[in-house]
């Protein structure tokens, strides 16, 4: 069953289905597309790839009406456009899924895809409609849940939904799989493929080299808001698109061993109920990390993450207060401040919102983990701060208008090196961090898991929750899986595989294969 009919493929020899010509965009600070064409056929799965901060999403904001062009032109089936707003867009066929949600948190699922299609369908049509589609591409999502109750990787699946029932003609998806497991990611390319077999072009950014290769037939390749190549992906290698987009191939991750210290986090027997109807509850969580280890915990969004997270970094102090313990003291019931006293410092995966307040610059955005920001009377030391946050940007390699930039003006992934290099240059004793490298590109990647093992390499327990299990096996001595708000036994990473993961990913490691895994773990 279809959820959808996009336009027929194309006759051969029809015009292209977008051209863009001499498109350039300037902003106080930085030119952000200069002299850019691009041209997108009918039916074409087309990538754009640069590094963070190349241009890419001011590009495509231009496409669908959200930003204004200061000079260019561009053409829709060869004729001439001028998309004024995202409506104009949406008329025209063209739908976009943003690196940055574009969601009311107290609507549900189906009221926020109703908002983005025609009024004349009823709600409940709508939420049939969302349960066809949902069924059809393996993206699981339930219409009458709240979107603040969802996880991120939850919210990229209403996005995408969203744009999927518009039936567009030119689909736009920005970093799509970010936050989706490889299942769902293999699900999204299968219908990605479908769309284009019948005629829908699109427009897909992505950090992936891999995803690329295997899904798009041309890339177009930013640098510094200009064009400087075009290629067929599946042609090139991981290193050749790497030296297109960032000039170099990213450095190779040293993981070192080091003696372990001593256990920092300790969580025992941790069971908490959910505090809404669609969130997981949490049975007899155990976990440790140590001094000098990173530990990873894979797992499918929406098993339980963001619970165990709340309940980590002092946002959910339910827990009994020796259910949690970091640095040998009893935390299950301090805030998030005390917790930073013992040396916890946190990562979220919602950078705007919780890991910094859009509208503060990065400067100030230090205040919300600083404890000696604040001097005599209650006076803001704001020449350290501004001091703090250009070292961070310096060692970060954050392309910022310097650190009284305001943090919305940042591109997805220089605002998540900033809050990653935020913690990391705090000097944790346990730093937890909860989908490190989402949206960043492959340089930034590499540096910021990296920075990692540095951390850890110094003596620090890192905990890392993702759902790129190789990001996992690039970083973790020790890895734990979570399903359905369980936490299942430790193994070790020489011992972790994509098909033992996938299979306690389903919450199956009470087997044999669990057993060996956990020895080894304890070995």
């Amino acid at each position: 069953m279809t959820a959808f009919s996009p336009s027929p493929v194309a006759a051969p020899g029809a015009a292209p289905r977008l051209q863009l010509t001499g498109i350039t965009k300037a902003y106080p600070a930085v030119v952000a597309n200069s002299d850019i064409s691009l041209t997108v056929q009918p039916g074409e799965i087309h990538a754009v790839l640069g590094e963070n901060g190349a241009g890419k999403s001011t590009l495509m904001k231009i496409i669908y009406g959200s930003v204004k062009p200061d000079a260019g032109s561009m053409q829709i089936d060869g004729r001439s456009t001028l998309v004024r707003n995202p409506q104009e867009a949406r008329a025209q066929g063209i739908a976009m899924v943003f690196q940055h949600f574009s969601l009311f948190d107290t609507l549900t699922v189906a009221e926020n895809v109703w908002l983005g299609l025609d009024k004349r369908l009823s709600l409940a049509e709508v939420s049939r409609r969302i349960v066809a589609t949902t069924e059809a591409y393996g993206l699981q999502l339930e219409p009458t849940r709240p979107v603040h109750t969802l996880s991120v990787g939850e919210r990229q699946r209403v996005e995408i939904v969203r744009s999927l029932l518009t039936e567009p003609r030119l689909l736009i998806l920005d970093e799509p799989t970010s936050v989706l497991t490889p299942q769902a990611v293999e699900n999204l390319f299968v219908t990605l493929r479908q769309l284009a077999a019948a005629g829908c072009s699109i427009l897909y950014i992505s950090h992936k080299l891999p995803e690329i290769r295997a899904l798009c037939t041309a890339c177009t390749v930013l640098r510094g808001g200009k064009v400087t190549g075009v290629c067929d992906p599946r042609l090139e290698s991981n290193a050749s698109l790497s030296r297109l987009m960032i000039g170099a191939e990213p450095p190779a991750l040293e993981h070192r061993d080091v003696a372990l210290g001593a256990t920092v986090l300790e969580v025992k027997n941790l069971s908490l109920e959910r505090e809404d109807q669609f969130g997981v509850d949490l049975q007899q969580v155990a976990l440790t990390v140590r001094a000098g280890e990173v530990v990873g915990i894979a797992g499918v969004s929406g098993n339980g993450q963001k619970e165990l997270l709340y309940a980590l970094s002092g946002e959910d102090t339910r827990a009994a207060p020796d259910a949690l313990r970091v640095a040998g003291q009893a935390a299950g019931r301090l805030n998030p401040s005390a917790r930073r006293a013992l040396g916890l410092h946190f990562v979220p995966e919602e950078r705007l919102g919780r890991g910094a307040v859009p509208a503060l610059s990065l400067a100030h955005n230090l205040l919300l983990t600083r404890r000696n920001a604040v001097g005599r009377g209650g006076w803001l030391k704001l020449g350290a701060l501004r001091a703090q946050a250009a070292a961070i940007i310096e060692r970060f390699k954050v392309k910022a208008g310097g650190s009284n930039a305001a943090a919305q003006s940042l591109s997805g992934g220089n605002l998540q090196k900033f809050i990653v290099g935020r913690e990391i240059a705090a000097n944790p004793a346990l730093l937890i961090v909860s989908q490190p490298t989402w949206g960043v590109d492959v340089g930034a990647a590499a540096q910021i898991r990296g920075e990692i093992l540095k951390l850890r390499d110094s003596g620090c327990a890192v905990l890392v929750v993702s759902e790129e299990l190789e990001e996992l096996f690039d970083m973790s001595d020790r890895l734990y899986v979570m399903a359905r708000g369980r936490l299942s036994p430790a193994m070790p990473r020489a011992g972790a595989t994509v098909e033992l993961v996938g299979q306690w990913m389903s919450g199956l490691w009470d087997t044999p294969a669990a057993s060996a895994s956990a020895a080894g773990s304890a070995a």
